[in-house]
């Protein structure tokens, strides 16, 4: 039986275990996935022990995702353009990275049925979580993507990055400059909703047709998805179906297969309401 492995530090909450394994049911896949506590020091140490022991692959969570972008041997450009790693695969003594959160982001919206095409997009951070989507949302064909962050700079610079390779359809400001337009679809890739926090964006960027997604996920509303119902919008998403996309997305990279993540999301949202 082909082992997989989730590493993280804290890992205890991880769902991916559970998703794996219904992804593993329902595509009649046999397989062991199991979550991994690592320590902050022995992550290297741990991948390269796990591949010893013929491991096959493993997804990658906070705060390992830049060691693993390290570690790989070979990267898909996605994951260099991310400048981390969520999932690992090993063949023939090589480690391949990828990093499939954006893919994960992107499908949920579309299964939303969300238009990305010639949408002007309003990109809340400028961290590894909002760095990583970049490039799936480009591939969609916006109309523009605006990164908004608080350190205006570390903006400029995801803009500079992808501006290189010929996307200049994407801007930089601080959250309180954000372009008084009403955006067609902002997305939350801060962890401000963690703490209970919003950034402080003005109201005038939203509307009711705007869709607003949260990266973060919880059993009620986030703190920036209760913002967005305030302004009268009903276009709500938040972030576990990514979480049970990029899985899937990782799934299929190792087993050859995409399996169905509705099943999977009903069952999730409905153990977080018990």
């Amino acid at each position: 039986m082909d082992n997989y492995r989730v590493f993280g530090n804290p890992i205890k909450q991880s769902r991916s275990p559970f998703i794996h394994q219904q992804f593993a049911l329902s595509t009649n896949q046999e397989l062991d996935y199991q979550a991994q506590l690592v320590e902050l020091d022995q992550f290297a140490s741990t991948v390269k022990e796990f591949i010893a022991q013929g491991g096959k692959g493993a997804n990658i969570t906070v705060p390992f995702k830049e060691q693993a972008l390290e570690l790989a041997d070979h990267l898909t450009e996605r994951a260099k353009l991310a400048g981390a790693v969520n999932t690992l695969s090993f063949i023939d003594d090589k480690v391949y990275g990828d990093n499939t959160d954006g893919l994960g982001l992107v499908q949920d919206l579309l299964r939303h049925q969300v238009s990305l095409k010639q949408a002007r997009i309003l990109l809340l951070g400028a961290g590894g979580a909002a760095k990583g989507v970049i490039l799936p949302l480009l591939e969609q064909q916006p109309t523009e993507i605006v990164i908004a962050n608080r350190t205006v700079s570390k903006a400029e610079q995801l803009c500079q990055q992808f501006s290189a390779l010929g996307h200049s359809n994407l801007s930089a400001c601080g959250f309180n400059d954000v372009n008084e337009q009403a955006f067609d679809v902002i997305i939350n890739a801060t962890s401000a909703s963690l703490s209970g926090n919003i950034p402080s964006i003005p109201n005038s960027c939203i509307d009711a047709n705007t869709v607003c997604y949260d990266m973060v996920y919880a059993s009620e509303l986030t703190p920036f998805l209760q913002w967005a119902t305030e302004q009268g919008t009903e276009k709500l998403i938040d972030g576990l179906g990514m979480l049970v996309g990029q899985a899937a997305e990782s799934f299929s990279i190792w087993r050859g297969v995409k399996p169905q993540v509705e099943p999977v999301l009903e069952d999730l949202r409905t153990q977080m309401t018990k």
